[in-house]
């Protein structure tokens, strides 16, 4: 979730109230978002660098920290928040947006060479934009954001905007060979070519992060003038010919793609939330792009589509019961106009809300106006109450009743080493039925267990200078690979117990499963008793030999007791022997 911080005397002069800390809060609570901190730039300053000096000359003006749902570019800058937060109240109503049709277009030609490495490109002109700091910084801003959210950190998405009166049109996008790109970035002076440019920016903190996009490729994409002056290097930097200032008044915005879906998405966001500040409000240039088949497309699309949700559903759905018309009133206020047509409503998407794409998106924005909190709660008509897992439910009855009988419990991670089960445990990887992770990132963790053990086993490493003995267990899931089952894996519920002591002590570990099998009723079978549990001596690689036995019940092996081998102990750093129990628990559910 995107975190915009706004400046909270900017903010309530654009909503044209001032507000208390709590009050706008609620106002956030109230829309959907969530106000996260009240803070100052030293102040963030400080937390982030840890350095009280350097933060010396930090503003103490007051930011809002708001966090932003993640499908709401709209409201990534102050211009959207406010925008978004006005129509909310009914202070405004949703703006409407027009194109200005110019004497001639804007043409960005897409050269057929672009296939190879970013093929997509959209374009739009903002026309007598006024610039304030506020307005250049937020403009700059929005970018960052959208650059990190939708555009993927520029791998779908690169944004380039130009002082359209420093560069002359058609444009030319093109993919050429590094040392061919020749320009002078971005607030340098130095002109640089497309090896040196990857050379001279390795270390940049900010930029660094998006050479690998491009930097193998044979081919650069580039976008040049009608002069054959660089506008910019997609996705790394722009030209410092025609970057953008306070003084700018037409701007030029490309935005050169491998997603075209989510170029369409970022111009269309970022022309209207910043058209208010051309001097005709929210209207947009559009320009032509030639495709390389030869065909003429035109960006922005600004479309506005209609989406038609039934009244009795959206109810029913989110459990209240509205007329038709408040349903409506309540769509507009969230930026969506809508009208009732008998028992329907039809409700115009705007440019601006690309994260509206299905009815129940309409659903919720209908259950957010109307407040989460004024939903009745109730209960569903057709379901049954619930009840607890009974495997779950058995788990906390036994952890309870072995913590009692003076083991103290462990939770240890589902992920392990294939060491960890393999080797240590004196058997192969190869042998066992483990589900491996096929990219792991760490040789700590590259399968699911397939046993408790080494968990409680690294457990009592880490703690071996505590006093003697320690008794540790743990009730939890272990993963075995298993065809038979839809997705080649089952979890099964064990129960495993590990004495420590100067003495492995395996009438310790017995005497709990014994009174585990108490707690559940199962006898010990006898000549009498038809079913019940025993143990059956067996011979295991990580056991003590002659000191294992399976655990039986119904004639089933169900698990393993048994005094650990003196190798595992070493694989494991102990020096202390050691007696375990474990076996699965869900026969008995």
């Amino acid at each position: 979730m995107p975190t915009i911080g706004v400046k909270r005397d900017l903010l309530f002069e654009a909503l044209g109230k001032k507000y208390t800390d709590d009050e706008f809060q609620e106002l956030c609570f109230a829309f959907g978002l969530e106000l996260d901190e009240v803070t100052t730039e030293k102040q963030m300053l400080t937390k982030e660098q840890g350095d009280v000096a350097a933060a010396a000359d930090a503003s103490e003006e007051i930011i809002y920290r708001i966090d932003i749902p993640a499908n709401r570019y709209d409201l990534l800058c102050l211009e959207g928040l406010v925008t978004g937060l006005l129509v909310f109240q009914g202070k405004v109503k949703p703006p409407k947006f027009e194109f200005v049709t110019p004497a001639q277009r804007q043409v960005l030609k897409i050269d057929p060479s672009t296939a190879q490495i970013r093929p997509h490109a959209v374009a739009a002109v903002l026309r007598n934009v006024t610039f304030t700091q506020e307005s250049y910084t937020s403009f700059i801003d929005l970018q960052d954001k959208l650059h990190q959210n939708i555009c993927r950190k520029r791998t779908l998405v690169a944004i380039g905007t130009h002082d359209l009166d420093t560069i002359k049109g058609p444009f030319s996008y093109e993919a050429r060979a590094p040392e061919q790109i020749k320009f002078v970035p971005l607030n340098q002076t130095q002109e640089l070519n497309g090896v040196q440019l990857m050379d001279f920016y390795a270390t940049h903190a900010q930029l660094k992060q998006y050479l690998p996009i491009i930097r193998d490729s044979p081919v650069y994409p580039v976008i040049y003038d009608a002069n054959r002056v660089v506008l910019s290097l997609p996705p790394i930097i722009n030209g410092d010919h025609s970057k953008i200032s306070l003084k700018t008044k037409n701007v030029f915005i490309e935005c050169t793609a491998t997603d075209l879906t989510k170029a369409k998405v970022v111009l269309d966001t970022i022309v209207c939330l910043f058209s208010e500040h051309c001097a005709k409000k929210f209207t947009v240039e559009p320009c032509d792009v030639v495709q390389p088949d030869g065909s003429v497309v035109s960006y922005p699309e600004l479309a506005v589509r209609e989406e038609r949700i039934s009244v009795k559903r959206a109810n029913a759905y989110i459990g209240i019961d509205e007329p038709a018309s408040k349903l409506a009133d309540m769509l507009t206020r969230m930026y969506l106009e809508a009208r009732v047509d008998g028992d329907s409503l039809v409700v115009k998407i705007p440019p601006t809300r690309h994260d509206v794409i299905h009815a129940c998106d309409v659903y919720e924005d209908i259950a957010i106006a109307f407040g989460y909190n004024n939903i009745k709660k109730s209960l569903p008509a057709f379901m049954q109450i619930a009840k607890q897992f009974p495997l779950n439910k058995l788990t906390e009855q036994l952890r309870e009743q072995v913590a009692q009988a003076g083991f103290t419990e462990a939770l240890t991670f589902t992920l392990c080493s294939r060491d960890d089960i393999g080797r240590k445990l004196n058997k192969t990887i190869e042998s066992l039925p483990a589900v491996h992770i096929g990219n792991p990132k760490t040789l700590e963790f590259q399968v699911v267990r397939t046993t408790l053990l080494p968990g409680l086993l690294k457990t009592l490493v880490a703690n071996r200078k505590m006093p003697l003995p320690l008794k540790l267990f743990e009730i939890s899931d272990a993963v075995v690979a298993d065809e038979k089952t839809e997705v080649g894996a089952r979890n099964e519920r064990r129960l495993c117990a590990v004495n420590c002591n100067k003495t492995a002590g395996f009438e310790v570990v017995h005497g709990l499963l014994d009174r585990v099998m108490q707690l559940l009723s199962v006898p010990w079978k006898t000549a009498n008793v038809d079913k019940g549990y025993y143990l059956e001596s067996t011979e295991d690689a990580s056991y003590f030999p002659g000191r294992c036995a399976n655990i039986m019940y119904d004639n089933v092996v169900i698990g393993k007791i048994g005094v650990l081998h003196p190798t595992v102990l070493q694989a494991f750093e102990l020096t202390t022997p050691c007696s375990v129990v474990e076996f699965t628990i869900e026969p008995f559910v």
